[in-house]
């Protein structure tokens, strides 16, 4: 699988890596085992970058990806990147050093480790970005070899900038789909300029973008695209992207002709992601003398979550795709401009 550079960290990752939430966590009920066969579909396919968090399922994530990678032959070659701050009340007074060394004993055990790859802020309060003592917090984790880097986990651009200006940040971690265009108009140039590696997330949209829901679809109870599906528990953004699920459908239905023969439409919105280059001309559209490799790209890897082996590698196989089209772009900007631009491109 291709591989692109987080520069601050010096390490390369996969294109496609694998969102843990599910395997917490919040998607419905995923056993175990169906857990392990996940991890191992998606490493066996080339996966070498996983995100999880403290808070999936209050640490079932961590510990069920620690313990595959111990017990998997790949599994020194794979990143995992955890997130943190999640767990307690969103005050920015408790994003302290001494709290954060709390939390990142947690995570260390749950994974089985001495230092953790790369730890994120998970979607903090705003004032979090800008508070000087967090930064020196966080650098003294890496001095004390708790930590390799740290990023941050946005829930908007201008969250995201604020990181970037930070000279220590690794890594900005972002809801980026073809349902959610915003950062690319700033958000992406600024941490390309600044060797900020961008992690996307909500890839799919909360599954909308892999084309398998409908009207009728019905999720658990104990899903957020359920509970959260108006921001009942955290931010709406997180689910369906934040978009309304009619309107979503609708987009999807108007994306699901640009697919191309023998992908899926899941495998379509990854490699839309992938595409994205460096330096966009007029905010959103994409140019067609862009880069068509890897140092022409602004995204360093995409994190679709997956509930199965069988979704892990049909994921990870959006990489072998060639680049879409700068027709097949546009048409997902028209799409985007007329249906979800005028709902939430303003929010986030």
């Amino acid at each position: 699988m291709e591989k692109r550079k987080f520069a601050r960290m010096d390490r390369d990752s996969s294109v496609i890596g694998l969102g843990a939430w599910q395997l917490g966590a919040d998607w419905g009920e995923v056993s175990e085992d169906t857990a392990f066969a996940t991890l191992a579909g998606a490493v066996e396919a080339g996966v070498t970058f996983i995100d999880t968090a403290d808070v999936y399922g209050d640490g079932r994530s961590e510990q069920i990806i620690g313990r595959f990678l111990r017990e998997h032959p790949a599994g020194s070659s794979v990143t995992v990147a955890t997130k943190m701050g999640r767990r307690v009340e969103q005050d920015p007074a408790a994003y302290t050093l001494n709290n954060f060394r709390e939390w990142n004993d947690r995570s260390r055990e749950n994974l089985g480790v001495d230092t953790l790859d790369l730890v994120q802020l998970h979607c903090p309060p705003s004032a979090v970005y800008r508070t000087e003592q967090v930064y020196e917090a966080l650098e003294t984790l890496v001095q004390e070899k708790r930590v390799a880097a740290y990023g941050v986990s946005v829930e908007t651009c201008e969250e995201a900038l604020a990181a970037i200006t930070r000279p220590g940040i690794a890594s900005v971690q972002i809801v980026l789909n073809a349902l959610r265009h915003k950062p690319l108009e700033e958000v992406l140039p600024a941490a390309a300029e600044a060797g900020v590696g961008i992690i996307a997330r909500v890839p799919l949209a909360s599954g909308l973008l892999s084309g398998r829901y409908d009207e009728n679809t019905h999720f658990p109870e104990n899903d957020h695209r359920t509970y959260n599906r108006h921001g009942g528990s955290f931010d709406v953004g997180e689910t369906f992207s934040g978009v309304e699920y009619h309107i979503g459908l609708e987009a999807v239905r108007r994306l699901t002709p640009l697919v191309p023969e023998g992908a899926t439409t899941a495998q379509f919105a990854l490699r839309w992601i992938l595409d994205q280059p460096t330096a966009l001309s007029g905010g959103v559209s994409f140019s067609a003398s862009a880069e068509r490799d890897s140092t022409g790209k602004s995204v360093t890897v995409v994190i679709p979550g997956a509930r199965n082996a069988e979704q892990a590698r049909g994921n990870a196989a959006a990489a072998d795709l060639p680049p879409l089209s700068p027709e097949v772009h546009e048409q997902v900007k028209a799409v985007y401009d007329e249906l979800i631009r005028p709902q939430i491109h303003h929010r986030w």
